[in-house]
């Protein structure tokens, strides 16, 4: 089994590391990172500059680009021969809830799915504030979470258009209580900016925080990662409001009618 392996926290991150390690036992495992933290990159491509790949002293390649760079160069003609699986991660803090939508780390994963490979990302969860990657504790938590999941799919392989969105608490192993498959919950509104002043005294801004758990009752993600499970949660592409499209429909063709008339 081929596994093309990305992050969004850079190609020297200890997450990243940690998972390429843990299932070098299984797979070939090719990793193409970006050369620095990427988060909250979501799936940005970058159109405007040619784009450069480093091998790193690891093995590693290293893009100057984002997640979804990292992803698209390597399936559209980089790598000679294609993977069978896209793997994300892992990385320094949660990918819960309204967190996929900026998510370089799931973005990644999106990438592969978007080009036809089934994808996984994952992702270590602490209720500590953390300001980087040297504050979690238990990569090898997730890392061994993510080897029990790769062996399973070996077996059982994803429909390619599957991506698994997997959430490990930052705690030991033997106190993960267990797996659930779950829905994404949801956020509360992002606190506000942060102001402040640089050193010529003008004033600049840092985005806030994300918002508080709302949305987090028994069968989110965020409920069974806050009771000590894995969550999973299967996601799709297809972003389309299934239950808006008749009301919708009756909408617009009273505007037409409307439009007809006059």
């Amino acid at each position: 089994m081929k596994i093309l392996m990305s992050n969004d926290d850079g190609v020297n991150a200890i997450g990243l590391a940690t998972l390429a390690a843990s299932l070098s036992h299984l797979a070939d495992i090719t990793v193409v990172a970006p050369e620095r933290d990427r988060s909250a990159s979501s799936n940005s491509l970058t159109l405007d500059m040619p784009l450069r790949i480093k091998k790193q002293t690891n093995g590693f390649f290293a893009v100057d680009g984002t997640p979804t760079d990292c992803v698209h160069l390597a399936i559209t003609g980089w790598l000679d021969t294609h993977p069978d699986m896209i793997i994300a991660g892992i990385n320094a803090g949660a990918n819960l809830g309204d967190d996929v939508l900026y998510s370089g780390t799931v973005a990644a994963a999106m990438e592969g799915r978007f080009l036809g490979y089934p994808a996984m990302a994952i992702s270590l969860v602490s209720h500590s504030n953390h300001d980087s990657s040297i504050g979690f504790v238990h990569f090898d938590t997730a890392a061994a979470i993510a080897k029990k999941l790769l062996e399973k799919l070996i077996s059982h392989p994803l429909p390619r258009d599957t991506i698994l969105n997997v959430n490990v608490p930052d705690i030991e192993l033997h106190q993960i209580k267990g797996i659930q498959v779950t829905r994404l919950g949801q956020r509360h509104l992002a606190e506000k900016i942060i102001e402040s002043v640089d050193a010529r005294g003008k004033p600049i801004y840092w985005v806030g925080p994300a918002g508080k758990e709302q949305d987090a009752g028994p069968g989110t993600d965020f409920y069974a990662v806050n009771q000590g499970f894995v969550s999973i949660t299967p996601i799709k592409i297809d972003l389309t409001d299934y239950k808006a499209i008749d009301p919708l429909s009756e909408w617009a063709d009273s505007l037409n009618n409307y439009s007809m008339s006059k």
